[in-house]
């Protein structure tokens, strides 16, 4: 546990430079307009208490006390808002000032108290509405959070992750602070920067209302679809996959030999496909089984519409329901969400259109299909043949060639189709060196797709004529 805490903070801080901080980015600048260093310290105290507890506990909370979670939502916005106000109107500074004084019993004067006080309650709501860029051991914590299954290790990761993240806002505040006291141009025009911030403040609380962050970020992967790969890479290690199995199965009463989870043996055959379990709704479709769809192939995405990693792979899936579905393709994308919000069928059906999602969706609130599969990673793939046999999966981004390949193979196999195009999918270039290269059959990545591995048996190999960047050939 020791380690995945130390990762996860890690995590946190690399977060930072994600595109995943910069719809609140404003927010934690605003931070170092005036109230000393007691306000950036009260905003990440805030932040991490509010981010650690929402995080664990969202879902428990509203199942018990039955209000929906965009009331809360709602009400971190508001708050946002009226500080964005009161740092554009001194009259509204000094009401509140007041109240945090007579809250806390002490003398209105006494600033230092209700800058924090103040602080306190920015990062409060900060810790509410911000949705990070998930890696493997925050998909976890939340997968086990969002079925009330929460741990003690979850609960030191969780923190472990908000303080990784909190530490460099805190430096991006007093930094600002700084630089405002020491220049002195700066310094005489304080007032209208602090005006400013607070109208940028009130614009972002209304963009949030509306969900234009979320847009806002599509648009920066568009123009910019390189921005935070790699980030969670170094999360991606067998030693971490092994803690994370350890964290869900001591938080779960689940057995670890479900029908659906992948063996780590390189296979062209998982086993029978575990029945779609989600009680929906469905969008874009009628409920629908994978019984019913024996005979043609069908591809499960499990993926939710706020993450940054799934939303790099949304251009793939319409791509490829736009050339196979009349072939008998079927893409079923299993909606699972990160956090309470995204449960909201209002807010994934905008989503889904804003996204120009075409194939069939379904919600997963109770994440009974993804503990069917046993799944752990947003996005994950599974492909199921003909006869509703797992013959391929691939975890987290990437992987679009081979996956691509594998679904025009299964085609074939089934007797839908016996020409296609050649693959050709854009990659990102995320790294400027190949990385290590595996040739064992359990850890192997990067085999080019026209040959396969049986594991422990003789196989026979003739060289391709070419081959892409980072793969290899037998």
């Amino acid at each position: 546990m020791i380690l995945l805490i130390l990762f996860a903070f890690l995590a946190g801080i690399v977060t930072v430079l994600s595109p995943c901080i910069l719809p609140v980015l404003p927010i934690i600048l605003s931070g170092a307009t005036g109230g000393g260093k007691q306000k950036p310290l009260g905003i990440v105290t805030g932040f991490i208490a509010s981010f650690t507890f929402f995080t664990l506990f969202l879902t428990t909370i509203v199942q018990a006390i039955g209000i929906p979670a965009d009331s809360l939502r709602v009400v971190s916005i508001v708050i946002l808002f009226v500080f964005g106000l009161s740092l554009l109107l001194p009259f509204m500074q000094a009401m509140l000032e007041q109240a945090f004084s007579m809250f806390a019993g002490k003398l209105p004067s006494n600033a230092q108290v209700t800058s924090f006080g103040g602080g306190v309650l920015v990062g409060f709501s900060l810790g509410l509405l911000w949705t990070p860029c998930v890696g493997p051991i925050l998909a976890s914590v939340l997968s086990l959070a969002l079925t009330g299954t929460v741990n003690g290790a979850a609960v030191f990761i969780t923190l472990a992750y908000a303080l990784g993240t909190g530490l460099p806002m805190l430096a991006i505040m007093i930094g600002g602070q700084s630089l405002l006291q020491r220049n002195t141009w700066l310094l005489r025009r304080s007032v209208a920067i602090q005006k400013g911030f607070g109208v940028v403040m009130m614009a972002t609380a209304v963009a949030i209302y509306f969900n234009v962050d979320r847009r806002f970020q599509t648009y920066i992967l568009e123009v910019f679809p390189n921005y935070g790969t790699g980030l969670t890479k170094f999360e991606d290690t067998d030693i971490i996959k092994e803690q994370l199995e350890e964290l869900q199965q001591s938080g779960s009463d689940q057995e670890s030999s479900l029908i659906g989870k992948p063996s780590p043996v390189m296979s062209d055959d998982y086993g029978l496909a575990p029945e779609l379990a989600s009680k929906g709704p469905w969008i874009n479709s009628e409920p629908l089984t994978l019984h019913e769809l024996r005979g043609k192939v069908v591809l499960v995405d499990f993926w939710t519409y706020s993450c940054i990693n799934c939303i790099r792979t949304l251009p793939y899936l319409r791509d490829w329901h736009a050339k196979y579905a009349d072939d008998g393709l079927v893409i079923i994308g299993v909606h699972t969400p990160e956090f309470e919000f995204e449960k909201d069928t209002e807010n994934v059906t905008k989503a889904v259109a804003d996204f120009e999602l075409t194939y069939p969706i379904v919600q997963d609130n109770e994440y009974a299909t993804w503990r069917a599969f046993n799944n752990r990673y947003w996005p994950a793939k599974y492909l199921i043949d003909a006869k509703g046999h797992i013959r391929y999966f691939h975890f987290g981004e990437q992987g679009y060639d081979e996956t691509e390949a594998k679904i025009q193979e299964l085609l074939k196999e089934a007797g839908l189709g016996e020409e296609f195009s050649t693959v050709d999918n854009p990659e990102y270039t995320t790294y400027a060196r190949t990385p290590e290269t595996y040739l064992g059959y359990e850890r192997m990545a990067g085999l080019v797709v026209t040959q396969k591995v049986e594991a422990n048996q003789k196989n026979s190999f003739s060289a391709p004529e070419s081959l892409s960047r980072n793969s290899f050939a037998f």
